[in-house]
């Protein structure tokens, strides 16, 4: 796998020099400053590909833009209403621009109104690290008494509402207004301070739109645009949703491997592609994450490697971001599987054997906790969670004769 890093462009308190001395080969990155259904266009590519190659001396980084994530669909084309022609028209150059410059993945999804959802942006652990979690009884709390959402109570066992309206009425105003906003950075365009009065028209956007509605949305997009991706050489994969079940009376439809495989034989193209999130899907038990990689490993065109811990059983159910090597996924029989998917690539002779992984997420340790970045993407706690990668991938190597041919 070739080792790669998120970065959020020049904003993004872990820099490009930090990015090279944790031993990433290469960048993981978006125009985030472009609106949805805007073109991206080839002199702001550009210039991000020059923030990527440049450390902070003006020394030239080694460093590559090797994945696209994410170029967004906007909500317009995932409820093909007002000028969602357009925005596919947009789509559609932003892959020629994007190609032109060389890149060749663009990593996406389809989750309708919130982009990911959590409770807690930096949760305490034990011994004193923090991470991101989903606590469902705060989200049913946030759901029913503060967003207050109609019908919400009918979504959710009545005792998890019981639950919900007890945690609600022990909550300090700090708490409730902290549940509010960690709910909303989810939101896309969250960084303009969305409100709960924007979330609820939002909402009500979707109250004609079921999952084989929103499915078949996805479907015509693809349709539209992957023959592009295709004919530029850019392979697209779709993220799954994050958490994978349904929230908020929202449809989800990219949230198991039955999800997945509609839409690969939809768009029966080696371009449509898939996002191995093993956090995401791994929040179901029954995702089989190994079993999905040998499977549908010929369309995996990039991985996220992170890893969760459920805290309650069935669906909807609590979970946080557990260390890289100590959730509920197998990380080392799924990088075995990875692994051996690359080999049968590189016997074949296809040119994409090597895929673009990222150590997703991290635990805040040491000093990402003065550091105060991004949340889920701490310095510290995604270098120690690739090193613990790197470390069962080159012991792995081995096996399929991939030993010093990562890069």
């Amino acid at each position: 796998m070739k080792q790669t890093w998120r970065w959020f462009g020049p904003s993004d308190l872990v820099s490009i020099d930090d990015i090279c001395q944790a031993g990433a080969h290469g960048v993981v990155s978006a125009l985030h400053h472009v609106p949805s259904g805007a073109v991206w266009t080839s002199d702001e590519i550009a210039r991000r590909h020059a923030e990527i190659a440049t450390m902070k001396d003006g020394a030239p980084s080694g460093l590559t833009w090797d994945v696209v994530e994410s170029l967004p669909v906007s909500e317009s084309i995932k409820r093909r209403v007002g000028p969602w022609r357009d925005h596919i028209e947009a789509y559609k150059q932003s892959l020629h621009n994007l190609a032109d410059s060389g890149i060749s993945i663009v990593c996406y999804n389809f989750m309708p109104v919130l982009d990911w959802t959590r409770t807690h942006l930096n949760w305490r652990l034990s011994n004193g690290a923090t991470c991101m979690r989903f606590d469902l009884t705060d989200f049913v709390a946030f759901d029913l008494f503060i967003l207050n959402r109609a019908g919400a109570e009918n979504d959710y066992p009545a005792g998890i509402v019981a639950e919900a309206k007890n945690r609600f009425a022990e909550m300090t105003d700090k708490r409730r207004a902290e549940l509010e906003r960690t709910v909303a950075f989810g939101l896309p365009g969250s960084v303009e301070n969305l409100s709960l009065d924007d979330l609820r028209a939002l909402l009500e956007t979707y109250a004609v739109i079921d999952a084989d509605t929103l499915r078949a949305n996805l479907v015509a997009f693809l349709e539209e645009v992957v023959p592009v991706a295709r004919e530029v050489g850019i392979r697209m994969c779709c993220h799954p949703d994050d958490p994978p079940f349904a929230l908020l009376g929202l449809p989800r439809i990219m949230s198991t491997e039955d999800d997945y495989a509609f839409i690969m034989r939809a768009i029966d193209i080696p371009e449509n592609g898939i996002t191995l999130c093993s956090g995401s899907l791994g929040v179901r038990p029954e995702n089989d994450l190994p079993g999905m990689m040998r499977r549908w490993g010929d369309r995996v065109h990039f991985i996220h490697l992170r890893n969760t811990k459920r805290e309650s059983e069935g669906l909807p159910c609590s979970f946080h971001e557990a260390e890289h090597l100590d959730g509920d996924t197998n990380m080392v029989d799924l990088i075995e599987e990875i692994l051996r998917e690359e080999a049968r690539r590189k016997a074949a002779g296809r040119v994409d054997w090597n895929i673009p992984m990222r150590p997703d997420h991290g635990q805040d340790i040491l000093d990402d906790l003065n550091r105060k970045g991004q949340p889920g993407y701490p310095a510290i706690g995604r270098l120690k969670g690739l090193a613990e990668l790197r470390g069962v991938m080159m012991a792995l190597s081995a096996r399929f004769d991939l030993l010093g041919a990562q890069k």
